[in-house]
């Protein structure tokens, strides 16, 4: 029963159109996406020509076509282990990651440098763009508004 409620329909409160680039080990994709949300649930629509090609939608867990799993299994399986569990959607938001950590204001946005020995982020948004690269793990979002 759980798993049907993780994944059933929701009525969310916001939906933007976003260009959004994925480049990860077990993600690629660049093309046009919906992004809806509300305060706790989030869904991502990837589109190509028009047609839906993968949903994510993420809440406590994160549901894919293959199935719903733990953030920290999603992470271990398409991003990399060593991310917090709220890292994909916080990214897709817009919102800090690392609890905020390195984080320098800018007139409209902020920027957040991340350097452990398993990950090298620059994050970085601004202006209606979101861009996140991990260069340690070749990981990169990119995401924009659709105006």
């Amino acid at each position: 029963m759980l798993l049907f409620s993780a994944c059933s329909m929701k009525n969310y409160e916001q939906t933007d159109s976003k260009i959004f680039i994925i480049k990860s080990p077990k993600l690629r994709f660049a093309d046009l996406a919906y992004v809806r949300h509300t305060k706790n649930d989030l869904e991502v629509e990837l589109f190509v020509a028009g047609r839906v090609i993968k949903k994510i939608d993420i809440n406590h867990l994160v549901c894919v076509d293959e199935g719903c799993m733990r953030k920290s299994s999603f992470n271990k399986e398409y991003l990399n282990e060593h991310y917090p569990d709220d890292l994909l959607q916080n990214v897709i938001l817009g919102h800090k990651i690392y609890a905020g950590k390195n984080s320098t204001k800018l007139s409209d946005g902020f920027t957040q440098k991340i350097q452990t020995q398993d990950v090298d982020i620059d994050y970085r948004v601004f202006s209606g763009v979101i861009s996140f690269k991990d260069r340690k793990n070749r990981i990169i979002f990119k995401i924009k508004d659709v105006k």
